[in-house]
């Protein structure tokens, strides 16, 4: 299976890629730099922009699936940064997904969002809540809900995946997944169970059209 990763020089997305590949499947990435990829026999790179839609259609080509791990980014973790992308990033490429996805026989779809976002914004602490209100850290979850309900509206078989905090930590844990809050999610998990999980959901087929929040 040939699988297109999206943000795959991020934190996460590195990850992904790296676990992709350690499972066998062949891999496009569609990157900014292509200097900050490494070279692998099985992995093809496009550069560009996701946002521009003939770079991603030409990255889509031969592809099964499509990962994404993209995100509004800032220029640090502070959460009052100043942002590097627009604020419309990730709802603008999931539309471009959800037109081109089908004209390239694509029908199997995992995103990244957070834990937080729309139905779960209940779930989290008091204290994030005020963090994402009046930060910057808002934005980017504005623009996740808006790619929720574009693929939750759309025929794609999606499934988007609700991280609840992300560590680096190396070391991995068993997945909570959670659903509908039951069980309640823990705090955190680590980018690495993340891309493993995402990894699993692909190989097995798993949360067709539903939005797991996960943690560990």
């Amino acid at each position: 299976m040939r699988i297109l990763i999206l943000g795959a020089t991020g934190r996460t997305g590195k990850l992904i890629l790296q676990e992709a590949l350690q499972q066998g499947y062949e891999v496009n990435v569609l990157v900014r730099d292509r200097s900050l990829m490494s070279v692998h026999p099985v992995l093809t790179v496009f550069e560009g922009s996701p946002a521009d839609s003939k770079m991603l259609n030409n990255a889509m080509k031969g592809c099964d699936a499509i990962l994404s791990a993209l995100n509004i980014s800032r220029n640090s973790d502070f959460p009052w940064a100043r942002l590097r992308t627009p604020q419309d990033f990730l709802s603008k490429v999931a539309e471009l997904i959800i037109d081109l996805a089908p004209q390239n026989n694509i029908d199997r779809i995992i995103i990244t969002s957070a834990w937080g976002t729309s139905d779960t914004r209940g779930e989290i602490p008091w204290w994030f809540k005020w963090v994402i209100d009046n930060s910057n850290v808002g934005v980017a979850y504005s623009d996740h809900e808006r790619q929720e309900g574009l693929f939750a509206a759309s025929v794609l078989n999606y499934t988007i995946v609700r991280p609840s905090g992300l560590v680096n930590s190396a070391k991995r844990k068993p997945v909570i997944v959670s659903l509908n809050n039951q069980p309640k999610p823990r705090f955190t998990i680590s980018r690495g169970d993340v891309a493993g999980f995402i990894l699993q959901v692909l190989q097995d087929n798993l949360f067709v059209r539903q939005m797991p929040v996960i943690s560990a």
